[in-house]
């Protein structure tokens, strides 16, 4: 079994409804990861899940941790709730964690970032992994600006070098962060003039980058439920670890 990590996917809504000289709140909490895990389960895997606000604080600080797993996959979780852990916010030093997952992967680990508005540059620069050795990891360049690309007629990802027998369209995103594949990686799927799956190797380790969502709004029910998606992940995950 692969063991996989993978940390984000998840968020609170805080509504506020104001009437007159009186302002009512309300809040929902969500967590959509389910049809990500289930096509990894499918695809052999294991899956612990992190949470944002549980990665905040449980996300592996030691080397010798992080490496019980196999993959991690950072999903819609800005580099703000790895680096800024509870003791930095309270002015103590602590383990950087993105510098932690570049020494993991240089040393035979695997990383995989799907996309989101908290992945790569995300909205408004603030997911902010293009100033992280998380850079020096994956095999796309990150803006240092929001990189997101709004596709609400749909756009369709178009197979290149994707080792798997899958068709030559996919089923069409609502969206995408906007990266530019380093030279030497090997882009497995392009979305209009975009990388839209790269996958690259770093030191002794791998790393990929999936540029839309795992959920909505980026990933409508279509491309989370394509029969293929598993076969994809088997395929990324053959690539990327060692089993």
């Amino acid at each position: 079994m692969v063991e996989v990590l993978l940390a984000g996917e998840s968020w609170y809504t805080l509504t506020f409804e104001v009437k007159g000289r009186n302002v009512l709140w309300d809040s929902e909490y969500g967590e959509p990861a389910d049809h990500l895990i289930a096509a990894l389960e499918t695809a052999g895997c294991t899956v612990t899940h992190q949470p944002c606000r549980v990665a905040n604080q449980n996300f592996p600080r030691h080397l010798e941790d992080i490496e019980d797993y196999d993959l991690v996959l950072l999903s819609d979780i800005g580099a703000d709730t790895l680096q800024i852990t509870p003791q930095v916010a309270d002015g103590r030093t602590d383990v950087d964690r993105c510098e932690l997952l570049e020494t993991y992967v240089r040393n035979g680990g695997a990383l995989g970032m799907i996309g989101g508005y908290m992945s790569f540059a995300g909205k408004g620069g603030q997911a902010r992994y293009g100033t992280t050795p998380v850079a020096d990891v994956l095999p796309v360049e990150i803006a240092q600006t929001d990189d997101r690309v709004e596709t609400p007629s749909g756009a369709v990802p178009r197979k290149q070098e994707a080792p798997v027998d899958l068709s030559e369209e996919w089923p069409p995103v609502l969206g995408y962060n906007r990266v530019k594949a380093e030279s030497d990686a090997e882009v497995w799927a392009t979305i209009r003039d975009d990388p839209f799956l790269v996958v690259g190797d770093y030191g002794d380790g791998s790393a990929f980058a999936l540029t839309t969502d795992c959920a909505p709004h980026w990933a409508p029910a279509e491309f989370l439920e394509w029969e293929s998606l598993p076969d994809l992940w088997s395929a990324l995950i053959g690539r990327t670890t060692a089993e």
